[in-house]
């Protein structure tokens, strides 16, 4: 067995310990807020259904997702209050009836062309073509109508490939933004500054509605009602996160994984983090902590082959899992033998839930997915090792998989779908549009943001370096050639949202795929903040998790 000296990833220690987590109290459990919600709902049922014009109704629609209330059908506590079936009718009979033509106001058009194009109809790029001038160009008058210009900004992240009219319009926008923002004379510079700063559709939906919240308070038109609610909802959502935290916690405790694994990073309520993001919605609470589990052990699987594994270990490793076999684990070093085993265990944990409640066997399905990505784990090392430098081409190839972003959203799928199809199974399996673009976006990011760091520690080149190599620029060229690769891959999810796929998929688990790369933009926006710098993502953590929103 290895004699040689291991490396180290020098990672932070733990901030979140389990003491910690278990001291977090809240109130919004109590049987009163669940009575105010309902009385709540009521009201703001009430302004959806009332008559309005297109327009308010557009309006009311972004007001309540922005604000966190447009949900779907979420049932916390008994209580049903994210109107998806009225948000669904009120885009409908706008989408056919076409009231918005192009010939319109430049801010209610694109506010219909982005929540059309965001709930998957395929609103066509030539609705825009009135504001445009003969030469093709977007009219110049325009730039006089910030509100118009920022609506048309946000409408653009919902592009497609191939559609030349939005790459205008974003190109178009985000100057007159930009120049707006410098001028610095706007009542409305916050929500500028914030755009410019990411696109609304790329964001995290719940950390978007607790800073939109702050804003929304101070308007002079704000409704107390849409108010009271909002932070109502954030707040016993919020209560329901933090008792799966304690769970979780308790649970990475109890099997002393990060005891066992010390070269490994600990990061339970990261791990949580990217389980949320993924799948928000209360009423998936079982993928949540599936998924906080999978972060769990891909983190410690990822440092086993990024950091501390030999490569004579990894090779008897990769081929246990391939076979998941217990028997085959006695070959096994001691440490690798409990990773095997945590793995082996949850996973079949998983496989047994599926079985009982659906009556499928799926643990072949898993097996694949961990096989597949030891067995791109393995190669990567050998790359490493044997100094090979790959394309940029070839290392996306693999490194798409590498990044667990496939595997993710495979056991998200067995989390979320009842009941599970078998052809959806193989159709996923092969890595179709909405799974590669989606984990390409997390592989992207997860790059700019963490690449300084892994160079250190003696890593493979990441796609920075791949393109640096390849084009002979600078590193900061290569991070804006890898930003607009991110662009454009989300051009590919967006279409694969709203054409007809070869293969439809759940709503619910399109909805997980496009949250896969919101939530990895998210904790990579200013470099590692779940691995090496934890510490960044801190005031998010405790926003997000453990302080609820002052109530009146």
């Amino acid at each position: 067995m290895y004699n040689g000296n291991r490396r180290s990833g020098n990672y932070k220690p733990n901030i979140w310990d389990d003491d910690y987590v278990q001291s977090q109290t809240t109130i919004y459990t109590g049987e009163e807020f669940s009575k105010r919600a309902a009385e709540l709902k009521e009201g703001v049922r009430k302004m959806v259904e009332e008559k309005m014009d297109p327009l308010e109704k557009l309006e009311l629609v972004d007001l309540l997702q922005r604000l966190g209330l447009a949900q779907p059908k979420i049932r916390p506590w008994g209580v049903s209050y994210h109107f998806e079936d009225e948000i669904q009718h009120v885009l409908e009979h706008i989408y056919t009836s076409c009231y918005y033509n192009g010939d319109q106001d430049l801010y209610a058009t694109a506010l219909q062309f982005r929540l059309l194009r965001q709930h998957g109809y395929k609103l066509p790029q030539e609705v825009f073509c009135g504001f445009m001038d003969d030469q093709g160009n977007f009219k110049r008058s325009l730039s006089e109508d910030t509100k118009g210009i920022l609506s048309l900004y946000e409408a653009t992240y919902l592009c497609m490939e191939g559609e030349s009219i939005m790459e205008a319009a974003q190109r178009f926008s985000t100057k007159h933004l930009r120049e707006i923002q410098n001028m610095k004379v706007i009542l409305d510079q916050d929500l500028v500054d914030h755009a410019l700063e990411m696109p609304l559709y790329w964001r995290v939906q719940r950390f978007e509605a607790r800073w939109f919240i702050s804003v929304y308070e101070k308007r002079h038109d704000m409704n107390p009602v849409l108010l009271e609610f909002a932070k109502l909802d954030y707040n016993m959502v919020q209560a329901k996160y933090l008792e799966e935290i304690k769970q979780m916690s308790r649970w990475n405790k109890d099997i002393r994984l990060a005891e066992k694994m010390s070269f490994a990073r600990d990061r339970l309520v990261e791990g949580f983090l990217w389980a949320m993001g993924f799948t928000p919605e209360p009423q998936f609470e079982y993928c949540r902590k599936i998924s906080t589990k999978l972060s769990v052990l891909l983190t410690i699987l990822d440092d086993l082959y990024d950091v501390y594994g030999a490569l004579n270990e990894l090779e008897i490793f990769t081929d246990v899992v391939q076979r998941w076999d217990v028997n085959a684990a006695e070959t096994l070093p001691e440490y690798m033998k409990i990773c095997f085993l945590a793995i082996f265990n949850s996973m079949n944990e998983l496989g047994y839930d599926v079985l009982k409640d659906q009556g499928l066997s799926i643990i072949t399905n898993i097996r694949k997915q961990w096989a597949n990505l030891c067995k791109f784990y393995l190669l990567e090392v050998k790359w490493n090792l044997g100094g090979h430098a790959p394309s940029l081409d070839e290392y996306l190839d693999t490194a798409f998989i590498t990044n667990t972003g496939p595997l993710l959203l495979m056991h998200a799928y067995f989390c979320i779908t009842n009941p599970i199809n078998i052809e959806d199974l193989r159709h996923l399996e092969q890595y179709p549009g909405i799974i590669r673009s989606s984990a390409m976006i997390l592989r992207l990011a997860n790059d700019l943001g963490t690449s300084p760091d892994e160079m250190l520690k003696g890593d493979i080149p990441k796609s920075i370096q791949c393109y640096m190599r390849e084009s002979g620029c600078s590193e900061e060229k290569a991070g804006e050639y890898i930003n607009g690769l991110i662009a454009e891959t989300w051009k590919k999810l967006n279409g694969e949202l709203v054409t007809k796929m070869e293969r439809p998929l759940p709503k619910e688990f399109r909805r997980t795929a496009t949250n896969l790369p919101r939530i990895a933009q998210f904790i990579y926006q200013h470099g590692d903040g779940f691995g090496v710098r934890p510490d960044e993502m801190k005031n998010r953590i405790v926003a997000l998790f453990f302080e609820p929103i002052p109530m009146p």
